[in-house]
C-alpha cells in the first residue's frame, strides 16, 4: 500500500498526541487526527528522537492540515500505528464508499460461492497533474518559420521551354562540385536523450473453446442404494473385504496421527516467505564490526567491568575499568594501585582514540547507572563497598558538541566518521566524584549490582512503599558480596535529635575543591544506608550471597529514553537542576500505595535465584523486623548468576545466566523454570535481552564467543554462534539508535569495548512475534503444570505402593507368629497329657525317657 506508512509510538508519543492505546484509540475508534502544526513542534522538541522522523518528508509534502493516524492492533503491517499519506486515503478511511441498498439485498440472497459478474463502472477524471507533464514533454517548433516566393513574369506563362547541352568547364560559375566533408566546428555528439512515454495498459482478448451462452440452473436428484440383508450378510462374510480392510487400516490410523500433529491447511507459501524474511543468509545473520576503543594511556592491565550507553546522547557511551588482579594480587600492590586514580571512562563514536570524559573513584568501580531523571548524574558501586556520586552537568555542553561535531544542530544523529574541530579536540577531562558513601556504615564488600528506584513511588526504613514526592529518583539498590541489599536515600535525612554545634562548626570548615559541584555535599563521608536486607538460610548461620538482582519496574527503565529526553529539555530551558534543593528525607504525610509489588529476584554467588519480598516484618517472638523468608528458592545453574534481567517485552518474564547454563523464569510460577539450557561447551560470563525482538538474547561465553537465541527457531540451543575475541566477554549492552540501525557493545577481559552492528535479521521482529512468544511462554507454564501433577500422582501411587508392601510384609509376620503359637500349644497340650498318663498309672515315668530317647 503506497499510501500507508508503519509506524512505530511509544507510549510518551502517545500522551503528547493523545493517541493512547484502549484510552483514546480504542476498537471502536482505532483512529486519530493529528495537525502537522503539532508534529512540525514535536520535531522542533525531539529532532531525531521523534517516531514521526522516519515520515518527515511525507508530512511536510502533505497538502492537507491534518493526518489520518491508525492504530494497528493486529499489526497488520508489521507496527502499532500506521499513517496515512494522503488526502484521498484518508477520506476513502474516514467515509467509505456506500453499497445501494438494492445492491445489499441482492448480495443476501446470492451464495458466497458463486461468483458474479461486476461490469466496471465508468468514473469522471479526476485530474492529478498528468497533463502539465505530458505538455511539458510534447514537442513544440521553437525556430521562426520562413516563407519562401517564387515568381515569374506573367508573360513567359505557358512558353515553350528549350534546353539545349553546354560545356560546364567552358563557362565560369556554371559547375560547382559540392563534396560531402566533416565540419569539426558542428560536430554535437548526443550524451543525453529526454524521451517521454505515457504507460497504457495492453488489453488482450482470450477465450476457451468451451463457450457458456447462459446460466441455466440444473438439479439431480439420487436415491442412496442400500444393501439387501442377504448382501450384508455375504458381504460380511467375504474374505476380500477383511484383507482389503486389513491392508487400509495401518495407512489411515497413519494419516489420521499426521492429521492430528500437523496443520493440513496451513499456508505454506505464506511461511515460506516468512522464512526467507526472517533468516537469510549467514551474512545477514552474522554481527559485523563496527568500531572498538581501547585505552592505551593507562601503565596497569586492565578489564572492563560494566557498560551503559547514554540514554539521551546518542554515540557516547560509559564505560568502568578495573585492574586485572587476583585477591592476593591486589592485597600485595595495594599501596601502588592507590597511585592510580580508577576511571569510568566516555568514549565518543567521533573519537575512537581519546576518552571525552573520565570520571575518578577512590577504587575500581564494578557496576554504575545514569541517573533515570537526570542522565548527568550518575552512581557507582565500588570494590570496597563503597557508592560513588558523580555530577556532569557543568560537562553537558562539550558532550553535546561532541555528539554533534563541534555545532549544536537540531537533528540529532549519528556520525561516526565525522573528524571533531580543532577546539573541541582538546584532552579529556578529569572529574572528580562530589560524594561516596560511609565506609563504616556501608557495604564490607565489592558492590556487585547497582539500580535507581523509578521515580513513581519510594519506600521507608521497613520497606513500605510510598508515593514518590519530589517526581524524581531519589533513591537507590545495591547488592554486595557481604550478604546485604541495602536501599540508599541520596536527600539529606531529618536528623532526630539536634547536633550540638562542635560538629556543625566541623561541617562549615570543610573547604569544597572549586572543580567539585557541591549536589550532593551532604551525603559526602556520612551516607548511610535507609535500610539493609539479609537473606538468612535459616537453618544454618550463613547467609545467601547476592550478586544480582532484578526488581518489578525494571522493565520501565527501557522505556524511559522519551521520559528523559524531554526533563532534560525542561531543566535546560529553566536553567536549574532539581537535584541542587534536594528536600529532607521521607515524610508521615506521603500516601502509601498498597497494592504495589515489593517482591524482586535475587540471583547468588551459589547459583541460586531467589524470589523474596524486601518488606520486613514483626517477628511475634523478639517483637523486631526481620527480613521474611523467600517465596522460593531453586538452584539452577552450576555457578555465580551474574545477569538476572527482565524481558523489555514482558514485566514478568526473566532471564538469568550462571555457570554453564541459562534459565528463563516467570513472575508468579513457583514450580521451576520455563526453559533450562544444557551444559554449555564453555561457562557463560554475561547475557541480555533484544531491545527489539522478544525471542531474542545474547550471551557471552569466556572463550569470546557469543551465542544467540532465537525461540522461534530453537529452543534447545543457539541458532549461531560468533566469534568476537580472544578472551572473557565480560559485560553486553545493546542499543537502537534508528529504526534501521542498531547495535550492541561487547567488553572483554583485556579492556577493549567492541562495537557491532546487528543485522536486519536479528532487530526486525517477525509477523506477530510478540504474541507467537507469548503462546510459547503460556505453553510452557502449561508444561509445568502438568509434570507437577504427574509427581502428585507418582508420590500417591508410590505411597500406596509402600502401604500394599507393608500389609503384605505384616501378613507373613502375623503367619508365622500364628503358627509359632499353634506348635507352643501343641507341646504344652503334649506336656499336659504325659503328666495325665503318669498320675493315672498308664504310662511309667521309664517308657517316658525311653521315648525320648527313641526320638
Amino acid at each position: 500500500h503506497p499510501e500507508i506508512y508503519p509506524l512505530v509510538l511509544t507510549s510518551k508519543t502517545q500522551e503528547i498526541f493523545n493517541c493512547r492505546i484502549d484510552e483514546d484509540v480504542t476498537d471502536e475508534q482505532p483512529y486519530k487526527l493529528i495537525r502537522k502544526e503539532d508534529i512540525f513542534a514535536d520535531f522542533e522538541n525531539r529532532a531525531a528522537v521523534s517516531d514521526f522522523y522516519p515520515v518527515k518528508k511525507i508530512i511536510q509534502e502533505y497538502p492537507g492540515d491534518e493526518l489520518l493516524l491508525v492504530y494497528d492492533k493486529d499489526f497488520k503491517y508489521g507496527l502499532n500505528f500506521y499513517l496515512i499519506g494522503t488526502e484521498e486515503g484518508k477520506e476513502n478511511y474516514l467515509n467509505p464508499p456506500e453499497v445501494p441498498e438494492e445492491q445489499e439485498e441482492y448480495k443476501e440472497h446470492i451464495p458466497e460461492d458463486i461468483y458474479i459478474y461486476k461490469p466496471p463502472i465508468s468514473k469522471p477524471w479526476v485530474s492529478l497533474g498528468s497533463e502539465k507533464e505530458i505538455e511539458e514533454e510534447s514537442v513544440k517548433e521553437s525556430t521562426k518559420e520562413i516563407t519562401y516566393m517564387i515568381s515569374r513574369k506573367r508573360s513567359e506563362f505557358g512558353a515553350p521551354v528549350k534546353f539545349s547541352d553546354q560545356n560546364a568547364s567552358s563557362i565560369k560559375d556554371a559547375y560547382i562540385e559540392c563534396t560531402a566533408y566533416p565540419d569539426k566546428k558542428f560536430t554535437l555528439k548526443q550524451l543525453e536523450r529526454d524521451v517521454g512515454m505515457q504507460v497504457v495498459p495492453k488489453i488482450k482478448d482470450t477465450s476457451t473453446q468451451t463457450r457458456w451462452t447462459y446460466p441455466k440452473n440444473a438439479t439431480t436428484q439420487y436415491y442412496p442404494r442400500e444393501f439387501s440383508e442377504e448382501e450384508k450378510d455375504a458381504l460380511g462374510q467375504s474374505k476380500t473385504l477383511t484383507e482389503f480392510l486389513n491392508n487400509v487400516s495401518i495407512s489411515v490410523e497413519i494419516a489420521l496421527q499426521q492429521n492430528e500433529i500437523m496443520n493440513t491447511f496451513i499456508n505454506d507459501w505464506k511461511s515460506l516467505a516468512e522464512e526467507e524474511g526472517t533468516f537469510g543468509d549467514k551474512t545477514d545473520t552474522h554481527l559485523k564490526e563496527y568500531q572498538s576503543f581501547t585505552y592505551m594511556h593507562n601503565l596497569t592491565e586492565n578489564m572492563i567491568t560494566c557498560v551503559s550507553w547514554h540514554p539521551i546522547i546518542y554515540g557516547l557511551i560509559a564505560v568502568s575499568v578495573a585492574v586485572r588482579l587476583s585477591f592476593e594480587e591486589r592485597v600485595h600492590f595495594s599501596g601502588k594501585l592507590l597511585l592510580q586514580p580508577s576511571l569510568i571512562l566516555f568514549w565518543s563514536f567521533s573519537d575512537p582514540i581519546q576518552p571525552q570524559l573520565m570520571l575518578e573513584s577512590p577504587d575500581d568501580i564494578f557496576c554504575f547507572q545514569f541517573c533515570p531523571s537526570d542522565p548527568n548524574i550518575i552512581a557507582g558501586g565500588c570494590i570496597n563497598g563503597q557508592i560513588v556520586m558523580w555530577d556532569i552537568t557543568a560537562h553537558a555542553d562539550r558532550i553535546e558538541n561532541i555528539k554533534a561535531g563541534g555545532s549544536r544542530s537540531k537533528n540529532v544523529t549519528l556520525k561516526p566518521m565525522f573528524l571533531l574541530e580543532p577546539e573541541t579536540n582538546t584532552e579529556a577531562m578529569y572529574i572528580r566524584h562530589c560524594a561516596v558513601s560511609s565506609i563504616e556504615n556501608g557495604h564490607r564488600k565489592v558492590i556487585t549490582d547497582i539500580h535507581w528506584l523509578p521515580d513513581t513511588f519510594e519506600i521507608n526504613r521497613l520497606g513500605s512503599v510510598f508515593e514518590n514526592r519530589s517526581g524524581i529518583s531519589c533513591q537507590l539498590v545495591t547488592c554486595s558480596a557481604d550478604c546485604t541489599i541495602c536501599f540508599w536515600d541520596i536527600r539529606p535525612q531529618k536528623a532526630l535529635t539536634p547536633q550540638p554545634p562542635p560538629e556543625k562548626k566541623k561541617e562549615e570548615s570543610i573547604e569544597v575543591p572549586f572543580d567539585v559541584p557541591s549536589t550532593f555535599l551532604h551525603l559526602n563521608l556520612s551516607w548511610k544506608p535507609l535500610s539493609k536486607i539479609r537473606l538468612s538460610k535459616g537453618e544454618t548461620a550463613l547467609d545467601h550471597c547476592p550478586t544480582k538482582l532484578s526488581l518489578s519496574e525494571d522493565s520501565l527503565l527501557y522505556k524511559a529514553q522519551d521520559k528523559m529526553l524531554a526533563q532534560s529539555k525542561a531543566m535546560k530551558a529553566g536553567e536549574m537542576n532539581p537535584y541542587q534543593n534536594l528536600e529532607g528525607g521521607l515524610g508521615n504525610y506521603l500516601k502509601p500505595i498498597d497494592d504495589f509489588c515489593t517482591k524482586f529476584f535475587v540471583g547468588t554467588e551459589e547459583g541460586e535465584v531467589i524470589y523474596t519480598d524486601w518488606k520486613m516484618e514483626k517477628d511475634p517472638e523478639t517483637g523486631r523486623f526481620m527480613t521474611k523468608k523467600p517465596l522460593s528458592l531453586y538452584t539452577v545453574h552450576d555457578g555465580g548468576v551474574h545477569t538476572i534481567q527482565r524481558s523489555p517485552f514482558y514485566k514478568d518474564i526473566i532471564l538469568t545466566v550462571g555457570g554453564w547454563n541459562v534459565a528463563i523464569w516467570k513472575e508468579g510460577i513457583m514450580t521451576g523454570p520455563l526453559l533450562q539450557s544444557s551444559c554449555a561447551p564453555k561457562r557463560y560470563t554475561s547475557g541480555h535481552w533484544s531491545l527489539t525482538r522478544p525471542g531474542v538474547f545474547y550471551i557471552g561465553r569466556e572463550d569470546g564467543y557469543i551465542d544467540i537465541w532465537d525461540l522461534l527457531e530453537k529452543t534447545h540451543e543457539p541458532v549461531q554462534s560468533q566469534n568476537i575475541c580472544i578472551t572473557m566477554i565480560t559485560y553486553l549492552k545493546p542499543w537502537t539508535f534508528s529504526a534501521k540501525q542498531q547495535f550492541i557493545a561487547i567488553a572483554d577481559y583485556y579492556g577493549t569495548l567492541h562495537i557491532l552492528e546487528i543485522p536486519w535479521t536479528l532487530s526486525r521482529p517477525s509477523t506477530n512475534e510478540v504474541s507467537r512468544i507469548s503462546y510459547y511462554f503460556e505453553r510452557e507454564v502449561k508444561h509445568l503444570e502438568y509434570v507437577e501433577q504427574r509427581k502428585k500422582i507418582r508420590e500417591e501411587e508410590k505411597k500406596e505402593m509402600e502401604m500394599e508392601k507393608k500389609k503384605v510384609e505384616t501378613y507373613q509376620k502375623s503367619k508365622e507368629q500364628l503358627e509359632a503359637k499353634l506348635k507352643m500349644d501343641y507341646e504344652s497340650y503334649l506336656e499336659l497329657e504325659k503328666d495325665i498318663l503318669i498320675n493315672l498309672g498308664l504310662i511309667k515315668v521309664e517308657e517316658t525317657m525311653s521315648n525320648k530317647e527313641m526320638i
